[in-house]
């Protein structure tokens, strides 16, 4: 099995006695999939298990996923009581998710709220895109904005208002505006490393235990063209 050497610790959004927040690198797994590589969901609870000496496994719940190729932000919760009531602050939508997406296509709008039909092509582990209802399609809804432009691609701040299997990603295929690096849904040529020009950026929520507005940021990954835009920004 491979693991990521790079320390998990730094990587830490926010750390309470209910939640864990981790700044998820590209590439990085987080549940247990065929290839065998150590996922995210481990090497957390192996920092919990070592840091609070806590003999036998701890616990950690996986509250949501972000796609292996896409960086930033992942919650995962330290008891199941906060794990039950952050499942339902996802189901109820009380959660504000933000994302930055790089995209080589200039968007027809500067800004725009998007609403497609997406249906899973199981095989081929893709969403289809619909501009209407078809039999088992569920509804996809963001809006977007550009933040800046270079003289090669677009800087995107994206509001989810769903949470659909691949929505980003083939939402703004489907505007004529892939994802650097995503070949999946269009995008030419791969990024280097595997990964995709997508990020988990911000997160708001309401603290499941505390009660308390949480707001947590993630730093960009240290590439060229993240670089870039964070200077600009």
């Amino acid at each position: 099995m491979k693991g990521n050497s790079t320390d998990i610790s730094k990587r830490i959004l926010l750390e309470d006695n209910h939640l864990i927040i981790i700044n998820k690198l590209p590439g990085e797994i987080i549940q247990e999939d065929k290839t065998g590589d150590i996922p995210l969901v481990e090497v957390v609870k192996d920092y919990i298990r070592k840091k609070y000496h806590k003999p036998g496994e701890a616990f950690l719940g996986v509250i949501h996923r972000i796609d292996r190729p896409v960086s930033g932000i992942v919650v995962f919760a330290r008891t199941s009581k906060a794990l039950i009531r952050m499942n339902e602050v996802m189901k109820k939508r009380e959660i504000k998710k933000t994302y930055w997406a790089v995209v080589k296509n200039q968007p027809p709008e500067t800004e725009a709220d998007l609403v497609h039909y997406l249906k899973r092509n199981e095989k081929e582990n893709k969403a289809v895109v619909f501009t209407k209802m078809v039999k088992d399609s569920l509804i996809a809804e963001l809006h977007y904005r550009i933040l800046a432009g270079s003289d090669n691609y677009y800087l995107l701040e994206i509001d989810l208002k769903t949470g659909r299997h691949h929505q980003i990603r083939a939402q703004l295929a489907a505007i004529g505006c892939p994802v650097k690096g995503d070949l999946k849904y269009g995008y030419p040529r791969s990024n280097e490393n595997g990964s995709i020009h997508l990020h988990a950026r911000r997160l708001n929520f309401i603290h499941p235990v505390r009660n308390e507005e949480i707001e947590v940021v993630a730093p960009l990954p240290d590439d060229v063209l993240w670089n870039y835009f964070n200077n600009i920004i």
